[in-house]
């Protein structure tokens, strides 16, 4: 008859068993929301902090053409590069918006903006410009 009881503890311990693993998962899983948040926040704060040269710095002295295209300095009808790199803040809101980027007309501004769009890997501010697109999905 005892063996009756020695079942009902046995069922008793792994309930108390169970029970403690679904908490130590909870906890496990709040402590993971808890850590990725931070670290999502900092990364969207490092992104918008980015910068975008343009031209490229292997292109030094080279103007953007109103198709974004970097041409030798001088050219008729493309600008100068802008005096900083482009902010990813600067960047995100022109995006957004479609709007000018600060400090620049709208033809300068548009010349600028295709220079960022067709940035590729292995250029100066493409993994910023690509995290930027990253935001916006």
């Amino acid at each position: 008859m005892n063996d009756g009881k020695d079942i009902a503890d046995d069922e008793a311990r792994a309930e108390g068993a169970t029970r403690r693993r679904a908490l130590m998962l909870g906890a496990a899983g709040a402590a993971a929301v808890v850590s990725i948040r931070p670290a999502l926040a900092q990364t969207a704060g490092s992104v918008l902090t980015c910068e975008i040269p343009v031209p490229d710095p292997s292109r030094a002295g080279g103007f953007i053409d109103a198709n974004g295209n970097v041409v030798p300095a001088g050219t008729r009808n493309a600008f100068a590069p802008p005096v900083r790199p482009l902010s990813g803040e600067d960047v995100r809101r022109a995006m957004a918006s479609g709007g000018n980027l600060p400090g620049v007309d709208y033809e300068r501004s548009r010349a600028y903006m295709k220079y960022v769009g067709r940035l590729q890997r292995g250029t100066a501010g493409f993994t910023c410009f690509a995290s930027l697109q990253m935001l916006r999905k």
